[in-house]
This record gives C-alpha cells, sequence and structure tokens, in this order.
C-alpha cells in the first residue's frame, strides 16, 4: 500500500509540474498564419506595425473611419485579427475608426505570449492611435488586457466582452478538477482592476456561454464603480457569431461611441 501511494504522489507531483511548465499552451491559443493584406479583408483597411517597448515588432490592421472615437480591439487567447475582420466591418460600417491589434505570437507577429508581454502589445497599440477618443475593447481574455491598461492609460470608454473576474476563476470553470490558483503564473484580476476605472464601462455577455460563465462577467460589472451599462445577448455561447458582430455586440460599441462623441 506505501509503495502504491508513493507512486500516485510522484505521478501527481509530476503531471502538475508538467502543467506548472506549459500552462501558457493551454492559456494562449494563437493562430500563427499570416493573415492577408488588410485591404483585401476590409475595403479600405491598411496594414500598420509598431514595435513594443521591449523591441517586438507587432503587425496590425487599422481601418479608417470619419467618427471622432476609435476603437482599440483587443482580442481573446485563441485565433487572430483576421477571425475579428467581422467586428471591425460592422463598425466601419457605422463610420469607427478600428485598429485590430494581435499580440505577440498571433497573426504572424514574432515572440511568444505572456500577461507582462500583453500588456506591452496593447500599451504600444494604444500609443499608436495617439490623442484620439478611444474605446478600447477587449475580449474575453483582452477584457483583462484592456482593463490594466486602463488603469495606466485612461480610455474615453471600455467594453468589456465575456469577462472573467480573473483567470484563476474562468480556469475553475474549465478545469474543476486541478488547482488552478495555485499553478497560475498568468492572473488578469478584470474585477480587482475594474473598481478603478471611471470610465464609463460596457459588459457584453452571452446569457448560455460555457467558458466564461455568465455569472463571472455579471461580477465583472457589480466590481465596477463608475458608469456601467450591462448587455445580455440571450441564448449566446461565447464563440457564437452572435457575440462577434452581433446586433448587441455593435450596437453596444456604437452607443458608447456616440455618447463620448457627444460629450466632448
Amino acid at each position: 500500500m506505501t509503495r502504491t501511494a508513493l507512486v500516485i504522489v510522484a505521478v501527481l507531483v509530476l503531471l502538475l509540474g508538467l502543467l506548472w511548465m506549459f500552462q501558457r499552451h493551454l492559456i494562449y491559443l494563437p493562430d500563427r498564419t499570416q493573415p492577408p493584406p488588410a485591404a483585401a479583408v476590409i475595403p479600405g483597411a491598411r496594414d500598420v506595425s509598431f514595435t513594443t517597448s521591449d523591441g517586438i515588432r507587432l503587425a496590425a490592421w487599422f481601418v479608417p473611419g470619419e467618427h471622432p472615437v476609435t476603437v482599440l480591439v483587443a482580442g481573446g487567447n485563441a485565433g487572430n485579427r483576421l477571425h475579428r475582420a467581422p467586428l471591425a466591418r460592422a463598425l466601419a460600417a457605422h463610420g469607427l475608426p478600428v485598429l485590430l491589434m494581435d499580440y505577440r505570437g498571433y497573426g504572424g507577429n514574432p515572440g511568444t505570449p505572456t500577461e507582462e508581454g500583453l500588456h506591452l502589445d496593447v500599451r504600444t497599440a494604444r500609443a499608436f492611435v495617439g490623442d484620439r477618443p478611444v474605446v478600447y475593447f477587449g475580449e474575453s481574455l483582452g477584457a483583462g488586457v484592456v482593463t490594466r491598461l486602463a488603469l495606466e492609460r485612461p480610455p474615453a470608454g471600455l467594453v468589456l466582452r465575456s469577462p472573467f473576474t480573473d483567470l484563476a476563476a474562468a480556469g475553475r470553470a474549465n478545469y474543476p478538477f486541478l488547482p488552478v490558483s495555485a499553478l497560475l503564473r498568468d492572473r488578469f484580476p478584470v474585477a480587482e482592476s475594474i473598481a478603478n476605472v471611471r470610465a464609463p464601462v460596457v459588459v457584453l455577455y452571452g446569457t448560455r456561454d460555457t467558458i466564461v460563465p455568465p455569472s463571472l462577467s455579471r461580477a465583472v460589472a457589480q466590481s465596477a464603480r463608475g458608469q456601467v451599462t450591462t448587455v445580455e445577448v440571450p441564448g449566446a455561447d461565447h464563440n457564437d457569431l452572435a457575440m462577434l458582430n452581433g446586433p448587441e455586440v455593435v450596437g453596444a460599441v456604437v452607443e458608447l461611441a456616440d455618447r463620448i462623441r457627444g460629450s466632448h
């Protein structure tokens, strides 16, 4: 019995060690494929690039528009900017300029994604936009990225699509059998950070989200201390088209941008 117990403990320790070493391969699922030229996907869009403070050259797409408010889109943990093109097209149809960025390691960009690296990436993307009013749009993991940026460089508005309270909470929902909190190196404390954001906030989520439980998104909205709007998309799961460019999502961003324009 003692020998069997020792073998079980050794196996568990080995598995936990492997999870510790390779956890970022579970968190970040980049599509590293180089997307086609921007104009081939979105009429009038152009390819742009900028270099982070640690020397990573990032490619992105910029869609011009006549609206004075620009939307900076920070994606989730998977895919690349090509997958967010339908959102950019829908926003551009309302005249909104859109910057579709890709993190390091995504969309043909060099580097390896980490929480700190993604922060440097979005900070550089924000600097690229310049002094225009900006709405930060963060999708899922991107909600953590833009909320941290909002503490450093406050936006005109913040849209969080399917946000979690922190990465550990989302991890526990997907891997309830693992000691997620003890293992995680990247944290993304959205609820803690949003309490210190004073810009108007919109929280969007699908009522049947199986990846980020709706309760976590509602908790993020409840943690905000400024002006908060909550938008439920009935029956929508995390990766449904309704959560990409559906009328509730696009309408919420346009309404916020128009409200900001009216206040300037």
